[in-house]
């Protein structure tokens, strides 16, 4: 008899909904039964004649759930129900419901976009986000409107964010499930953070073995820590059974963690987030939460998937404890502080904000639209990182200038492969090499496989003979792929690492320290890899996957390769370049020609007779640099740029004149291989040319090169001086004045610095008159007795400006007389 779930009170509604309008959201909590229960109420509806999918976000819980409902219409899968994932499949000619991964259907729909033979599209766990499940009901809702408007669409979430779905469903009708509610008391334990995650949760474990009854399910990060916390926990006795749950495990081992104990034992199960939704794991009344994910971001810096921990959401954390209390009553122990429910996340981002876009972009392509942005998304893809997805298809052939799928992109779609490294097993088939590419493909994406060793080498032959279910259907799926590709052969085959590097060329790196800790990548980004590494002896790898920030990543994963396969493989990715620097100790331009790949150099020489466009350009660069008071300016440019300065002349500012330098200096450059040949007379002219007669004019009448005395002298303006303008001269040569001089647009005082006879500094003034009628009277009283043949009158300002003598001036008298 098949069991009455609370989803059943809805499901009229629901049917009636879906024969008055094509679409609708299904909200209802963990446990309420929308996986198991909705499909099968829809095979028997007038319009649904062909299949119905139900999509999956894991492939775990696709199997369980087309198990679930099998075992519910008392039949086997593969006959009426029947699943479809990545690496495991069963299904027949009369299965009515196919539950797929949602990746699965991304696939089916764009090579059919009418989705011949099937009636509905049932969207489970919605509320995820994932880019696959956001694409999907994309292309459905595009299909349905194109295409097939009797085409069902069902999206089912287990939170109460239906309303955005509603609306991008064509104002769809929500329909809510209560669900059955079991008790559920939380705990919160609280963190030792001086002890790994994995040792501290087995402390927490054993408090819930000793303190709690039933089935108790834990959940870790990553796969790391749960081997590791798997190995702490050790024997608990005959009376205990400890599994791992997670997507590395093979199936049966899967199937076993989420079934109850065939001997009746007690369950402890360390699971990753995978066990957060879907299915409900039998006998689970005790859930223990670390508080951590581990998610995939992409980094746009470095062009590279990476695993981050993190805090989970609280959304995550909710889903979570509601495992304890599906069943019965149950206990969330939480490994946090209650006051810390505040600063959790309240959702997951969704991954198109966070994810490589390449397989989308590619995808879309096929689909016939090339900007994903027309599509009907709940959250647009960022602008940013489809042009760099779009870069990167382009690099592999796989999209034309205009963003078109091009025949080689078309050949990479057809491969259930991100395009990366569908490139690379298409290549090797023109090598022989389609089956070794396409096991190594399935290596890369699949964790566990070979081992967990840095070199993929060495997983690669480990992962050929590896037994187990897992290993034997990813050698399967391999072969699967390889069959898909077509090639002549005959070109010499690649290493592994030559193949990794086909896939990854920016990620060729070259060791920069004998130890092997330091790498520079192809891409520019230095990369680390630890000394006792059995990679750290070679000189040049490729890298398969890094991790941590853009500034030195670590290298998780890679694969030796020689210069020898790197100058035969990637010819046309190296290229020539003269490089030019200037030495400034030395004063002149070096010039060197580097083979480059990328941002590594492969050699590197002196060019002899560099090219004078490039060095003139070397050393203006140089010059906007280090400033312009590098070059050899002459006493009288210098005074010319500090009065154009002081007459307002914004121009002749040394941030100005760098900025303008292409203008005015490159011409002088042609012919130097060092500054200080530039010609004196050359930057003189220069200046002359930018000034301009109005200019010039303008600096003459507020900044004037000299001051002329009484006495008929010139004197030098200083424009530099710590006090503004100053003029030294001697105190004799102002006789006869009783204004002082002025300068500048503001007409400031000019300052006076007054010398003795012999040039000595005997007062300095910016009030000439005042000077006069004050403090003269004892500088002319202290000057009399120091130069008594010279005039010291007690009215300088009446008196006639001379340098001379008393004697000089009398003779002088007669003949001016």
């Amino acid at each position: 008899m098949s069991e009455v779930l609370p989803v059943m009170a809805v499901m009229p509604d629901l049917l009636a909904s879906l024969r008055a309008v094509p679409n609708a959201v299904l909200i209802a909590p963990p446990g309420a039964g929308k996986t198991t229960k909705v499909a099968p109420a829809l095979l028997e509806e007038p319009y649904c004649s062909g299949q119905i999918l139900l999509l999956s976000p894991r492939r775990l819980a696709a199997r369980m759930a087309a198990e679930r409902i099998s075992e519910n219409l008392g039949e086997t899968v593969g006959g009426q129900v029947g699943y479809a994932t990545r690496l495991d499949s069963k299904h027949g000619p009369d299965t009515r419901i196919l539950v797929m991964t949602e990746g699965i259907f991304r696939n089916r729909i764009i090579s059919d976009p009418e989705l011949s033979g099937v009636s509905a599209v049932l969207f489970d766990e919605v509320h995820e986000r994932s880019i696959d499940s956001d694409f999907g009901l994309a292309l459905a809702l595009e299909a349905q409107a194109a295409f097939r408007p009797d085409l069902r669409l069902l999206a089912m979430s287990a939170t109460l964010d239906g309303s955005r779905f509603s609306t991008l469903m064509d104002n769809a009708p929500v329909l809510e499930s209560e669900g059955k509610r079991w008790p559920l008391e939380y705990l919160y334990v609280g963190r030792r953070t001086e002890l790994p995650i994995e040792t501290d949760i087995v402390r927490i474990l054993r408090q819930a073995l000793s303190e709690q009854q039933g089935d108790i399910l834990a959940f870790l990060p990553g796969v790391r820590e749960i081997d590791r916390a798997f190995d702490a926990l050790g024997d608990c006795g005959p009376d205990i059974v400890v599994h791992r749950l997670h997507g590395q495990i093979d199936p049966v081992d899967q199937r076993l963690a989420v079934r109850r104990d065939a001997k009746g034992r007690r369950k402890v199960i360390f699971a990753t987030n995978i066990a957060e939704t879907s299915l409900t794991i039998d006998g689970v009344c005790v859930v223990v939460d670390s508080g951590l994910a581990r998610r995939a971001r992409f980094d746009q810096a470095a062009g590279v998937t990476r695993l981050v921990t993190e805090r989970a959401s609280l959304s995550a954390a909710t889903q979570r404890a509601g495992r304890a209390a599906r069943q019965q009553a149950g206990v969330a122990y939480r490994m946090w502080e209650e006051a810390g429910n505040g600063g959790l996340p309240p959702f997951d981002p969704p991954e198109i904000l966070e994810s490589d876009l390449a397989p989308l972009l590619i995808d879309c392509a096929r689909w016939g639209e090339n900007d994903p942005a027309k599509l009907r998304w709940l959250d647009l893809p960022p602008a940013a990182a489809v042009q760099q997805a779009r870069k990167l298809l382009m690099s592999v052939e796989a999209l034309d200038a205009q963003g078109r799928i091009t025949a080689h992109g078309t050949s990479l779609a057809k491969l259930p492969l991100p395009p990366n490294l569908a490139h690379m097993v298409l290549s090797a088939a023109h090598r022989g090499q389609a089956e070794d590419a396409a096991m190594l493909a399935v290596l890369l994406q699949e964790r566990g496989l070979g081992g967990q060793s840095e070199d993929i080498d060495a997983r690669y032959e480990r992962f050929v003979g590896e037994r187990g279910a897992k290993a034997e259907a990813a050698r399967k799926l391999a072969q699967r792929i390889a069959r898909l590709c077509s090639g002549k052969g005959g070109l010499a085959p690649l290493s592994i690492g030559g193949l990794i590097a086909t896939a990854f060329p920016e990620r060729i790196a070259k060791r920069r320290d004998a130890k092997g800790e330091k790498w520079i990548s192809a891409m520019g980004r230095g990369l680390q890899l630890d000394a006792a590494s059995p990679l750290a002896s070679a000189e040049w790898l490729a890298v398969a996957d890094l991790q941590g920030a853009a500034s030195g990543a670590r290298i998780l994963s890679a694969a030796a390769l020689t210069e020898a396969e790197i100058i035969g493989r990637f010819a046309h990715r190296i290229t020539s370049q003269e490089t030019l620097s200037y030495d400034k100790n030395a004063d002149r331009v070096d010039a060197r020609v580097q083979r480059r790949l990328g941002a590594i150099v492969l050699s590197e020489g002196h060019v002899e007779k560099p090219d004078s466009a490039a060095v003139a350009s070397a050393l203006l660069a140089a010059v906007q640099d280090m400033g312009i008071d590098i070059l050899p300016w002459s006493a009288s440019a210098r005074t010319l740029r500090e009065r154009a300065l002081f007459a307002g002349i914004a121009a002749f500012s040394d941030e100005a004149l760098a900025h303008s330098a292409q203008q005015w200096l490159l011409p002088l450059l042609g012919k130097v291989n060092r500054l200080r040949d530039v010609a004196q007379s050359g930057l003189a002219q220069a200046l002359d040319n930018l000034l301009g007669w109005d200019a010039r004019t303008r600096i003459d009448q507020i900044a004037p090169a000299s001051f002329k005395s009484p006495a008929g002298t010139a004197h030098d303006i200083d424009y530099r001086a710590e006090a503004g303008p100053t003029v030294e001269l001697r105190v004799q040569a102002l006789f006869g004045l009783d204004t002082h001089p002025l300068v500048g647009i503001d007409r400031i005082p000019l300052v006076l610095s007054l010398t003795s006879p012999a040039g000595r500094p005997i007062q300095t003034t910016r009030n000439l008159p005042e000077f006069w009628r004050g403090s003269w009277r004892d500088v002319a009283k202290e000057m009399r007795g120091r130069y008594p043949k010279h005039n010291w009158p007690d009215a300088p300002w009446e008196s006639v400006a001379s340098l001379k003598t008393k004697k000089a001036q009398a003779r002088e008298t007669p003949r001016n007389a």
